[in-house]
């Protein structure tokens, strides 16, 4: 057979093979992928066309082939769609058209920044006339005071020395004279901080700030965050460095009332301004990020602690710039502040309500978002222009500055007994239904002592924080150490030093003159004010219980370790904070904040008015009304019996109270209330002389005192507080309490009697005992509680709390002012 045999033969077995209903008519060539996957693909031997037609295995072959893998392809998962789908978003999703739209919205906001950059002048500043008086009006509307002119004076740079001048640069700007007048960085947090309401943040230049302050307002948007930036980019490119930090030290506020560096080297050196020291200025310098925290005169421990670790880092980062020459850098101390001095027309007790006003009005412009932080908030404040109306009842404001004036400023005198120049006072009036402060003590006068004794919150409650315990074992339904819940009958051990059970942390605290009680039920615990028995309540109810319910009542507990130790009240406490907390339990339980502002307007800013300062149900009703009942047998029968239960100006007021007397006498409280006021009454010992350290009471006056002359809370502080508290809350109603325990339910109530029982006299020596162990609790079953309190003619009263063992792991022997380390218990 010749090769055109073959060739035929092979044709017509191709014809032979095809599909029998196969279109005689020519198929659409196939696409260009597959044709050309069919031409790539290796031909097999014998498969060539040299005539040109299809050949068995061919083209043909190829395409139905290529056929059967589209087949499969579209059986197992999506046919056509799967390859043309990827290929459609490749094709959207280039780096061509991404590069294009990058580039189109980075052109977009470098013209946006250019456009507000020409499109934004640098306005005119803030001139010293827009600054004004604020107006303080009594609840009535009647005038108060006006705050003075703003203390304020310019100085040119020239005058400030030059290492004064760059203390300011060392503290928050070191690359001032080198920068372009903006922390880009620092900018753009700001601004994201802002969209996602996360407050303000720091980073801003000196040029930053002193656009702020002088030419924008305090107000935390976005807009104005781009406005200071864009200002001062134009002001940088301007005006000289010296002019811009001449601005800034001029204009920033410095606490006291005080702005710019003159009025501030007055205020804190009694200097001007060109004789100011290194070391004053650094301190200066350094105050500008807290002024009120950081001012020497009211700072906490804290507070102080901070301000020196800032001044020393001022100090070195001059150093470090070559500004000052280390050795003279070590040789520096740190220049405490004078006193301050009060402004004109604060004099008396005027000045502390002003000042406890303006506190609360920075918190509510930085709570509604006016301010960025309370520094910024207290430069508005301060700015003026405010009406401000307050709580304060000029009758009862009154009537309390008369009752501590006639039980106990009258009767010291620092020449005969020089600890009675160490005497302080503070007391705070609240409207339990409303939450108003409608008096406030705080102190022999602004002008003369500037701490407000009311709002201070550096000395122990002691005795007083007991009931807060007792509100959480209520509250928590909590049990004994034998599983017994807790009530006013329950019987605990108070014996004296006795050890806690079920603590990891050893305490065993002394009772008052060491005083052992025996077994004793909880009313009679708190009557006497027993620290062994109230030290394993705690214990049993749980220190992070108690801290929690002190928290939610309105004490502050966000540093305090749940230890034992804490049971005896030794953490800091206000007036004004535990009038709160009582006014709480007189709520039956709805949490009372204070409030001494009813209305603030202003307007440039949205008014501030306190419509209703009633919150949540803090604790149970019933919990609460307990712990109320319970505190009516501490008047009746317990340490203010003399000077409350059998007050001559009683007239048959319902009263709930709890004395306090911390450790060495530091403090002494009373704090009490009727079925619609809280008072709170506390004694402070402060040394009349710089820098005022904690001192003791003991040796005051020659009035309400034991023989060792020791002072009680149930001594001139309950005085004072039945002396006005009588006065001014006549009705003789009863307490509305949903509650069937404690003193004010029992069957038989004390009688009430002209001689009560002498107080013994106090010891104040803590105890070195503080065993920790884990004896077995030695609480008698309380299957069969008494329903009476057992006679109590013998045990001698008393609510001092005395500190624990130094072997307690809790106490820092070297921080003699650490809050545990049992000195003021």
């Amino acid at each position: 057979m010749g090769r055109a045999d073959e060739r035929r033969a092979r044709q017509s077995g191709g014809r032979r093979a095809a599909p029998k209903n196969r279109s005689p008519r020519r198929e659409a060539p196939p696409p260009r992928s597959e044709s050309r996957s069919a031409v790539e693909a290796p031909e097999a031997p014998g498969t060539a066309d040299t005539a040109g037609g299809p050949a068995p295995g061919g083209r043909a072959a190829a395409r139905r082939a290529a056929a059967g893998r589209k087949g499969g392809r579209g059986v197992k998962g999506g046919g056509k769609g799967g390859k043309k789908e990827k290929s459609l978003i490749r094709r959207i999703f280039t780096w061509k058209k991404i590069l294009g739209a990058f580039l189109i919205m980075t052109t977009a906001v470098v013209g946006a920044l250019v456009w507000l950059y020409v499109s934004t002048p640098i306005p005119e500043g803030n001139p010293d006339a827009e600054l004004q008086s604020n107006v303080y009006e009594y609840e009535d509307g009647s005038i108060m005071t006006r705050d003075g002119d703003v203390n304020r004076e310019l100085v040119d740079l020239a005058v400030v020395p030059k290492k004064v001048q760059r203390t300011f640069v060392a503290a928050e700007n070191k690359s001032f004279y080198t920068d372009a007048g903006v922390d880009l960085k620092g900018t753009t947090r700001g601004v994201l901080n802002t969209l996602m309401g996360k407050g303000a943040q720091g980073g801003s230049t000196i040029t930053q700030q002193y656009v702020k302050n002088y030419y924008l307002s305090q107000e935390q948007t976005v807009s104005r965050k781009l406005k200071e930036l864009v200002i001062s980019l134009k002001l940088d490119r301007e005006k000289s460095k010296d002019y811009i930090l001449a601005g800034y030290i001029n204009t920033s506020y410095y606490g006291r009332g005080c702005y710019g560096i003159q009025a501030a080297a007055q205020c804190y050196y009694r200097v001007d301004a060109d004789k100011l020291t290194v070391e004053q200025g650094a301190y200066l310098a350094a105050l500008l990020q807290a002024p009120s925290q950081y001012d020497w005169a009211v700072a906490s421990d804290t507070g102080k602690r901070l301000v020196k670790a800032r001044w020393n880092y001022v100090l070195d980062n001059m150093v470090e710039q070559n500004w000052l020459d280390k050795t003279e850098r070590e040789e520096m101390t740190f220049p405490e502040p004078k006193e301050p001095k009060a402004a004109p027309g604060q004099e008396g007790q005027v000045g502390y309500m002003v000042y406890a006003a303006n506190v609360e009005l920075a918190k509510q412009l930085v709570a509604t978002g006016v301010a960025d932080d309370f520094e910024s908030a207290a430069a508005l404040v301060k700015k003026g222009g405010w009406n401000i109306q307050l709580n304060i009842d000029k009758k009862k404001q009154k009537a309390l500055e008369k009752a501590v004036k006639e039980q106990l400023t009258s009767k010291l005198d620092a020449k005969k007994r020089k600890v009675d120049g160490d005497v302080q006072a503070g007391a705070v009036s609240v409207d339990r239904k409303t939450g108003a402060v409608v008096a406030m003590y705080g102190g022999k006068g602004y002008t003369d002592h500037y701490i407000n004794n009311a709002t201070r919150t550096d000395y122990q409650p002691a005795s007083t924080f007991k009931p807060v315990i007792l509100a959480a074992a209520f509250d928590e339904q909590a049990k004994t150490q034998d599983g017994d819940e807790i009530t006013a009958d329950t019987i605990y051990d108070g014996t004296s030093k006795r050890p806690v059970v079920g603590s990891d942390i050893g305490f065993a605290p002394e009772n008052e003159d060491d005083q052992d009680y025996g077994d004793v039920t909880v009313q009679t615990a708190l009557n006497k004010s027993i620290n062994s028995v109230f030290a394993q309540m705690g214990v049993d109810v749980g220190m992070d219980n108690v801290l929690k319910v002190a928290d939610d009542l309105g004490m502050d507990t966000e540093d305090l370790k749940a230890v034992p130790a804490q049971t005896l009240g030794t953490m800091g406490a206000s007036p004004l904070q535990m009038a709160g907390v009582y006014a709480t339990l007189d709520n039956h339980g709805k949490k009372v904040t204070p409030a001494i502002i009813a209305s603030a307007k202003n307007s440039a800013y949205p008014s501030f008015k306190h419509t209703d300062p009633i919150g949540d149900q803090v604790i149970s009703r019933e919990a609460a009304d307990s712990v109320t009942s319970v505190l009516t047998g501490v008047v009746d029968d317990g340490t203010a019996k003399k000077s409350v239960r059998d007050n001559p100006l009683r007239k048959g007021q319902k009263v709930a109270g709890k004395t306090g007397t911390s450790d060495n006498n530091k403090s002494a409280w009373f704090t009490g209330y009727t079925p619609d006021l809280v008072t709170s009454v506390g004694l402070f010992g402060e040394s009349a002389k710089a820098p005022h350290p904690q001192v003791t009471l003991t040796g005051a006056t020659t009035g309400l005192t034991t023989v060792a002359g020791r002072i009680n809370g149930g001594g001139f502080p309950a005085q004072i507080w039945a002396a006005y508290m009588f006065g001014v809350s006549t009705k003789v109603t009863k307490f509305d309490l949903e509650t069937d325990q404690g003193a004010a339910v029992q069957t038989s109530s004390p009688s009430p009697t002209n001689s009560p029982s002498s107080s013994p006299t106090p010891s104040d020596t803590p105890t070195a005992n503080n065993t920790p162990t884990n004896a077995p609790t030695t609480n008698p079953p309380t299957t069969n509680p008494p329903t009476t309190n057992p006679p109590t003619t013998n045990p001698p009263t008393g609510d001092t709390t005395t500190a624990p063992s130094t072997e307690d792991p809790t106490v820092d022997p070297t921080n003699p002012t650490d809050p545990l380390s049992g000195d003021g218990q």
